[in-house]
């Protein structure tokens, strides 16, 4: 540690990279096992350099989380980091994806976590430059907890022993692991929005398309593994990969396989839940429909009859209203059977109409 300390005071490491800022963690491995714990970039460096460090199958692992721009400049300078992986790495919001660069590896990964008390899937960021003799993890959210994967990696010196890239699978592993309880989440929700719309839930079309917009961003996460892993397995025999990581990393694409398969199998459930949310809202409209229709057409026909007997009413009022005018010349008043006539007159006309609203089905 000392000897870091002088290549600062020295110049040969840039004095600002020895200040802790974003960085988690950091640890330099021979054969496995850690040898030191550098509480800074700077150091990280300096050991690196240093000759009682600097010997075959030793790597420093670097963890930060939200780096600031200088401090992957610093990292850039120190391992010849490609700027475009640098720049992806500062402004984050990349797919997942591998990138060779001479003999350093750059992976995008897309960890996923299900939030049960908002039933959403988190997404976090994690960025990884893989070198002969370095690992840079930045990370752009809370998860995954590469705490663990070391605490895991440093408890198994065997497999660390293997190299950096042993490092870049468990990492792998562990991203695709944390699929598990997010298909899980997914999977609950699929069964309950199938309750929902089953149980005519009006709200149940908005969850289906939040959802169905997680499972879409969820697959974008998941689905470029595939190309990535089989990447990294063309390259076994040409980078001389150890049997064990070979092993790890068929496990990993097969864990990713059956995720890519399930996520294709919600968007099918999902697309046929909407259709038949569809089918049975048109239905309950149409059944809405034929009872107002029938509702209309029972206030039609009861109009239908109101207006007959209004009708049947008013033609007797009419007859005794013309006869109950205060004139002195008609000629029915001097009648002895204009009283009977009249009655007659009004009883023939209600039939009349009595009649012809009948035939007509008004009555």
């Amino acid at each position: 540690m000392e000897r870091a300390r002088d290549l600062v005071h020295d110049g040969a490491i840039p004095a600002a990279t020895f200040g802790r800022r974003s960085l988690v963690d950091s640890g330099v491995y021979r054969d496995g096992r850690r040898v030191a714990s550098p509480a800074s970039l700077g150091e990280t460096f300096a050991l690196l350099r240093a000759e009682d460090t600097a010997q075959e199958g030793s790597f420093a692992w670097m963890g930060l989380y939200r780096p600031a721009e200088d401090e992957l400049e610093s990292l850039a300078a120190e391992f010849g980091l490609h700027e475009l992986a640098v720049e992806d790495a500062v402004l984050a919001h990349q797919r997942p994806k591998l990138e060779r660069y001479g003999d350093t590896l750059f992976v995008v990964l897309r960890a996923a976590r299900y939030v049960d008390e908002r039933e959403e899937v988190e997404f976090g960021e994690l960025h990884l430059f893989i070198g002969p003799d370095f690992v840079i993890t930045v990370r752009h959210a809370e998860s995954p907890d590469l705490a663990l994967v070391r605490r895991r990696m440093e408890e198994q010196p065997e497999l660390l022993a293997l190299g950096t890239e042993a490092v870049l699978y468990a990492v792998l592993d562990v991203v695709v692991d944390g699929f598990a309880p997010v298909l899980r989440g997914l999977e609950q929700d699929v069964d309950e929005i199938e309750s929902q719309v089953f149980g005519g839930d009006p709200a149940v079309s908005r969850r289906i398309y939040e959802l169905s917009r997680e499972v879409v961003d969820f697959q974008r996460a998941v689905a470029p593994l595939t190309q990535m892993l089989a990447g990294l397995s063309a390259g076994f025999a040409k980078y001389r990969v150890d049997e064990e990581l070979q092993r790890y990393l068929r496990d990993v694409a097969d864990h990713v396989t059956v995720a890519t398969e399930r996520i294709e199998g919600f968007r099918v459930m999902l697309r046929d839940i909407l259709t038949v949310n569809a089918t049975l809202v048109a239905q309950r409209q149409n059944e809405e429909m034929r009872s107002l229709t029938e509702a209309s057409y029972a206030q039609s026909e009861e109009v239908k009859k109101i207006s007959a007997w209004a009708a049947i009413l008013f033609a007797p009022t009419v007859v005794g209203g013309v006869y109950g005018m205060n004139f002195e010349v008609m000629p029915e008043l001097g009648w002895a059977w204009g009283y009977p006539f009249a009655l007659a007159l009004m009883l023939g006309v209600s039939v009349l109409l009595f009649t012809l609203f009948r035939r007509r089905g008004w009555l």
